[in-house]
């Protein structure tokens, strides 16, 4: 697969395969044609001798320093080596190969005034899977992710470092040698149109994005695996009860959860029986209100990612007219805004999914299942110390779920006085959301056992494929295992696709 990057940018689909699936990308003739003409209005300004911004005057702090012309190439090159000074831990190869697409989409909207041989320089580490080591620390989200798009442009020319297939850290000439690709120079303006941008935190947020969409899914049926093994109620999921309260997420989660349930012999053996609850716990019955508030909160931040993408955002910009212009929209507010905001719910998905990981352990409030879901509890644990694992995980996704975006600190001599910290808020989302699978991996091998222990009864479709699943790495009720292989296994099958395919092929697709 090529993706080609137009005037009008690229898709959140067009980023996702290239950061996860390789795929290749390259520039259409009229995006070149944007930036040439970009350009010439930057060549026309630097004649005339006019003071511009980042063409003709320093950075920051320092933007009333004028620029002699015979020292403009060495000021973009000293720029990115400034700029590179992140620390710690490289970021992951995705999410640095989405940023580059996303930095190349930024130069093909014809705003930067940059050559097109400067995208395509882009494109050719893509293509020749060059990933520049980016180190986790250095973005303030604004003016963008200075020092991680630094750290990329860097390798550009001929300097820095690449991350090895094996995680190492390599000589950046040494890679573009091998490659057979030569260093570039800059000219005026282009070290500042490489680094101004919401590149990083828009390449996480969209990663997070299509993460976040599975997973809620998936813990729609964790859910109701939980109240299917529970002996809990499906009326509470009834369409009628959802259409009074017009929220769309709740109604797709209810909707869910209610066609997973259905074929059951587990929930046939007790639908009728007066001795249990009139209601469900909270955990079990409010499940499509807070999965499905999540859902609704996902599809505000898909609508700022989307909005993003279309975006303009370098500083200056070099408008049609040749005016050059500065602007803010380098600021990550809106990214920084949404990051939280989908934290603050995942985190809740987790939280209450780990709700009915201790009631299903809970032989007090299990509906008769054994304590721990041992069938010899005293002598063995079970998933005692699982659910201490996944209470563990909620605790730090309560902690990640403090907003990043209201941290803001002042730098460059104020003249960058306010910053929005999106890089950390869209950091911690990923974060949150690798906790989330988790936590749905625990209430995965949890409701499993717990079905399989309402033996003969069967379970519904859904509850068949998800116990023949489990039952493949975590075996069926009886003596402790070693529980650390299982519980990864079951990461695996929740951030997997082929568990949801094997049920949606079974019920039916699940939104």
């Amino acid at each position: 697969m090529t993706v080609i990057v137009t005037p009008l940018g690229v898709s959140a689909s067009d980023v996702i395969a290239v950061a996860r699936d390789s795929a290749r990308a390259s520039i259409s003739s009229e995006a070149v044609q944007n930036m040439t003409r970009s350009r010439d209005i930057v060549d026309r300004i630097e004649a005339g001798g006019r003071p511009v911004y980042g063409v003709s005057t320093g950075f920051g702090a320092l933007a009333n320093t004028y620029i002699d012309p015979s020292r403009r190439a060495e000021l973009q090159h000293a720029l990115i080596r400034s700029h590179a000074a992140g620390v710690g831990a490289p970021m992951p190869r995705e999410v640095v190969r989405a940023m580059m697409l996303l930095r190349v989409r930024s130069l093909a909207l014809g705003h930067s005034g940059v050559r097109p041989l400067l995208a395509q320089a882009l494109v050719d580490l893509l293509n020749h899977d060059i990933t520049p080591w980016v180190p986790e620390h250095g973005s303030l989200g604004a003016s963008g992710d200075l020092a991680p798009l630094a750290h990329c442009a860097i390798v550009l020319l001929g300097e820095g470092w690449v991350l090895g297939k094996d995680g190492a850290r390599l000589d950046a000439a040494f890679v573009l040698a091998q490659a057979g690709l030569s260093p570039i120079s800059l000219a005026s303006k282009e070290g500042l149109a490489l680094i101004n941008g919401t590149d990083g935190m828009l390449g996480m947020l969209l990663l997070a994005i299509e993460d976040a969409r599975h997973l809620f899914t998936m813990a729609d049926v964790t859910a109701a695996l939980a109240v299917e093994a529970m002996l809990g109620s499906e009326r509470p999921f009834l369409p009628e009860l959802h259409a009074i309260r017009p929220h769309p997420g709740q109604a797709t989660s209810a909707a869910n959860i209610h066609r997973l349930l259905q074929g059951s012999s587990i929930m046939d053996s007790h639908r009728d029986d007066v001795a249990h609850a009139v209601q469900d716990a909270y955990s079990m019955r409010c499940a499509p209100q807070v999965a499905g508030a999540a859902r609704d909160t996902l599809a505000f931040v898909t609508t700022t990612a989307a909005r993003e993408l279309v975006s303009v955002v370098d500083n200056p910009v070099v408008l049609p007219d040749g005016r050059v212009e500065s602007t803010g929209n380098f600021h990550g507010a809106p990214l920084g805004f949404a990051a939280d905001f989908l934290a603050i719910a995942a985190a809740e998905v987790g939280a209450i999914a780990e709700r009915r990981v201790d009631r299903l352990l809970d032989v007090t409030r299990s509906r008769e299942l054994p304590p721990f879901l041992s069938p010899d509890a005293g002598v063995n644990s079970g998933l005692m110390i699982a659910q201490y694992t996944a209470a563990g995980i909620v605790a730090e996704n309560r902690r990640l779920a403090a907003p990043a975006s209201v941290d803001s600190l002042p730098t460059s001599g104020m003249q960058e006085d306010h910053v929005s910290m999106g890089w950390a808020a869209t950091k911690k989302l990923r974060t949150v959301l690798d906790n989330l699978t988790s936590i749905l991996a625990v209430e995965l091998l949890s409701a499993v056992r717990g079905i399989q222990l309402r033996a003969p009864l069967t379970p519904s479709p859904a509850g068949r494929l998800a116990v023949s699943a489990v039952s493949a790495f975590a075996g069926t009720p009886g003596p402790d295992i070693f529980l650390a292989p299982a519980m990864e296994a079951a990461r695996t099958a929740i951030a997997g696709p082929a568990l949801r395919t094997a049920i949606e092929d079974a019920v039916g697709q699940l939104p």
